[in-house]
Formats: structure tokens, C-alpha cells, sequence
């Protein structure tokens, strides 16, 4: 390698580097103090970089909570949740992707719930961060709702709309958190009450050949 292309490669490893530190040091002070705002200075602090260094990587602070949470959907399981969707059978569709996105935020429920609960009490805080989540969240969810619907799925008395909303319910962090924390449960218990409860709530029963009329 030479000379030129070894000092890219430095760099870049050093701005990767500076990168990881800077959304760490944002996880710590979640986790440190989650009642207070995050604070630029302590997180550049904790990071041992400048505030200058912050908004050169990152653009602003709505741009550093949006590539925290990127990030903590990267690290958490975000490869899951995609796979998950890409379930052939409707039904099977259903319980993958309740699954995952229930694993996903069970490995950090600490830092999920800071952020739902900032977002609930200084949505400014966090930019737009968790509306952003929360839109992918929808998203998904009327996808699901489609899915089922055009396969054949529902109950005669379910409609899209319906499925939709349930789905919103069983789906949201709080009912995972009510489960796990509340309830005491392990992941496995809380996610086949989640999975149990959506199929039977909303696809009529597996033995049934043909949607009804």
C-alpha cells in the first residue's frame, strides 16, 4: 500500500472511530441522566472531541439524534426486521415481524424508552429522531395490514383499517415494555403474548381453508 493511499485509509479509520465515540458517548449520557436533555457540550466531553467536531460530522443536533438512532437500529437488529418482511406467507409475515421489532428493542429497552419518553415530554430534544422511527413504524404496520388483507388472511369481520390499528397497539414500545418490565417477562414469553394475541385478534384460525364471504 502506499504512502497516499495508506493516510486515507488512517483517516478514515480515524473518523469512523471519532464517529463511534460520539454516538457512545450520546448512549451514556441517555443512560446517565435520562430526565435531562442532552447537553452537546457533555456529549462532547464524554467524547473527548470539540462541539465543532460534533457539527462537522453530524450537521446540526436533529442530524446527531437521527444517526443515533440509525445507528441503534443497525446494532440492535434492524437486518432482522427487514428479513422479517420479506416473509412470502402473510401470517408468517405477521409473527416474524412482530418478533423481531420486539428482540430488536428488547437488547436496548434502556435506551428505547429514554427516547419514547423524550419524544412524549421535549419532542424538540430529539430533533425528529423518534417521529422518524415512528413513521417507519406506521409504515410497516399498514404494509402488514395490506398483506393480510389481500391474502386472504383476515377475519370476515376485520378490515384493513382495523388491522391497522391493533397492530399500531401491539406494536408500540410501551406494550413490549409493559410486558417485560411491568409483567417481569422474559423476551421469548412477551414476544409469543404479542404474536399470539395480533393472530388471533385479527386472521381467522389456520385451519380455515378459504377467507369467508
Amino acid at each position: 500500500m502506499g504512502k497516499r493511499k495508506y493516510e486515507q485509509v488512517a483517516r478514515a479509520e480515524n473518523a469512523e472511530l471519532t464517529r463511534r465515540k460520539i454516538l457512545d458517548a450520546v448512549a451514556q449520557r441517555l443512560r446517565e441522566a435520562p430526565a435531562e436533555p442532552v447537553s452537546l457540550e457533555r456529549v462532547a466531553k464524554l467524547a473527548e472531541v470539540s462541539r465543532t467536531t460534533i457539527y462537522a460530522d453530524f450537521g446540526s443536533r436533529a442530524g446527531l439524534f437521527d444517526a443515533f438512532v440509525r445507528d441503534l437500529w443497525e446494532r440492535t437488529g434492524l437486518g432482522e426486521l427487514s428479513a422479517a418482511v420479506t416473509d412470502a406467507e402473510p401470517r408468517a409475515h405477521l409473527r416474524a415481524a412482530i418478533a423481531a421489532a420486539s428482540r430488536m428493542k428488547s437488547r436496548d429497552l434502556e435506551i428505547y424508552r429514554v427516547l419514547h419518553a423524550m419524544d412524549r415530554l421535549d419532542p424538540a430534544s430529539a430533533g425528529d429522531a423518534v417521529r422518524h422511527m415512528e413513521e417507519d413504524r406506521r409504515g410497516g404496520v399498514e404494509y402488514l395490514a395490506r398483506r393480510l388483507a389481500d391474502g386472504g388472511v383476515l377475519r370476515a369481520d376485520v378490515t384493513t383499517e382495523w388491522a391497522t390499528d391493533v397492530l399500531w397497539a401491539l406494536t408500540g414500545f410501551d406494550a413490549l415494555d409493559h410486558l417485560l418490565t411491568g409483567r417481569g417477562l422474559d423476551v421469548d414469553a412477551a414476544v409469543e403474548r404479542l404474536t399470539t394475541t395480533a393472530e388471533r385478534a385479527l386472521c381467522r384460525p389456520a385451519d380455515d381453508p378459504e377467507p369467508r364471504p
